[in-house]
């Protein structure tokens, strides 16, 4: 008959789990870029993004700055929720430029129209200018970064040149140059000359990002197996690189706004009967002193919007770059 050696192990309970070796857990080498979390008994693996959104989550800038720009977003989409009246809709000359009261919030503006309807239309024009100028610029970052940053060579020096000819161009004074020669000041008009004006930040992170991470060590492993240069671009490449284009996409949305207003206000963008934040800061100018109301209301949904959208682009990028958590 066998005995237990003294001081040896006692004989395991039937169904108990083996032990774990010492080193099970231990770090090792890109554990911080995917962390392994069991939950419920089962593995997942929690990504960039993920960890993203549970620290914006904590952040009331977060959610302040999401709250304005959806209010926002809704008077773009449906002004009609906030105000009862269309564009240029019940104006009697006979009460222009009148104060705020209970039947005008906002005043009336120079003839004799609801100002308070006025500056809700207004959040189209320029809230579409702002995301259609930053989805374009953000495409031709995606596909021509991504191809010079890859490639390298002649193909990269071309874009690179062109990129440098454009980048020396005033944003504000080159839009209104071209403006001036080509007098169709509509939406699409202002929409193209914003964007040959403002893609060459997100190209230059874009190409940055894309050869910081071509020669990684999981990308040469695909090339080493086989994968084809376009699928180790979507696959390997595009994820790694686009977070901080992302993050440049949500500041450029406000930077345009504030152009467009600019351009608005210096007279060579949106003419009237177009309705936007920045042709009402032009119509104001001059009738600023006697009648604040003009120029206060729509500077103050101009100011909150672009403020909106910077605060959320600075919340993006601190939870998406760890050292700054």
């Amino acid at each position: 008959m066998k005995t237990k050696e003294p001081g040896g192990p006692g004989p395991e309970p039937p169904g108990a789990a083996p032990e774990p070796p010492a080193d099970a857990g231990a770090g090792a080498p890109g554990s911080a870029a995917a962390a392994v979390a069991v939950v419920g008994g089962e593995i997942g693996r929690a990504s960039l993004w993920d960890d993203a959104w549970r620290d914006l989550r904590r952040r009331w800038v977060f959610w302040g700055s999401a709250a304005v720009l959806t209010a926002v977003a809704v008077m773009a989409v449906v002004p009609r929720v906030f105000a009862g009246k269309g564009v240029n809709e019940g104006c009697d000359p006979n009460r222009a430029k009148l104060g705020p009261s209970g039947d005008h919030w906002f005043g009336t503006d120079l003839a004799g129209c609801d100002y308070y309807a006025h500056v809700v239309h207004g959040a189209r024009p320029t809230l579409l200018i702002g995301v259609a100028v930053t989805l374009f610029a953000f495409v031709i970052a995606l596909l021509f970064g991504m191809l010079a940053g890859y490639y390298g060579g002649l193909l990269d020096a071309v874009i690179a040149r062109i990129t440098d000819v454009f980048f020396g161009l005033p944003f504000v004074l080159g839009a209104t140059v071209i403006l001036v020669a080509f007098p169709g000041h509509g939406i699409g008009a202002m929409t193209l000359v914003l964007v040959i004006c403002g893609w060459t930040t997100m190209i230059r992170i874009m190409r940055a990002q894309v050869i910081s991470v071509r020669d990684a060590d999981y990308v040469q492993a695909a090339r080493l197996l086989g994968a084809s240069d376009r699928r180790i671009m979507a696959r390997h490449i595009l994820p790694n690189a686009l977070a901080p284009v992302i993050v440049v996409a949500m500041l450029n949305v406000g930077n345009v706004i504030a152009g467009e207003a600019t351009l608005d206000f210096l007279g060579v963008g949106l003419q009237y009967p177009e309705v936007s934040w920045g042709l009402q800061l032009n119509q104001a100018q001059d009738a600023f002193v006697d009648h604040p109301h003009l120029l206060i209301f729509p500077a103050v949904f101009l100011s909150a919007t672009v403020l909106s959208f910077l605060m959320l682009g600075d919340a993006v990028r601190d939870a998406l770059d760890p050292k700054l958590r």
